[in-house]
């Protein structure tokens, strides 16, 4: 009996595993929060490859004094960009537009403006003549 039990767990183990989850809801603040931590990555790749720039240059700059001071012929350095410093980290959240001009499809506290055009609908969407 127990080995027919086992063999009934084991052989559902693989459903489980194969169940998709549903994908989360996020709020306004979680998708911001998201966002931010986007560009605080971002930025601190930028950091990193900027440290890795100049760790190179200096490397590189003390390879060739010492390659002058032995007496080896060395060639040229190739010509490369200079290192861009990223400069501090600054956020500035992206703010929601509506949709339409009118803002039909914004909250009702934003569209309380009458629509931005002044022509009636029959001339912006014309009727088709059959």
């Amino acid at each position: 009996m127990k080995k027919i039990l086992m063999s009934i767990c084991l052989a559902g183990l693989p459903l489980l595993v194969l169940a998709k989850l549903p994908t989360p809801v996020l709020s306004d603040e979680a998708k911001a929060k998201a966002a931010e931590a986007a560009a605080k990555t971002a930025w601190a790749g930028k950091v990193d490859a900027f440290l890795l720039c100049k760790a190179q240059d200096k490397v590189a700059a003390r390879y060739f004094e010492t390659a002058k001071a032995a007496g080896k012929e060395t060639k040229p350095p190739t010509a490369a960009p200079a290192c861009a410093e990223p400069g501090p980290f600054v956020y500035t959240p992206v703010e929601a537009k509506p949709i339409e001009a009118a803002g039909a499809h914004s909250p009702a506290a934003t569209a309380t403006s009458p629509p931005s055009t002044k022509q009636p609908d029959a001339v912006v969407n014309p009727a088709k003549k059959p």
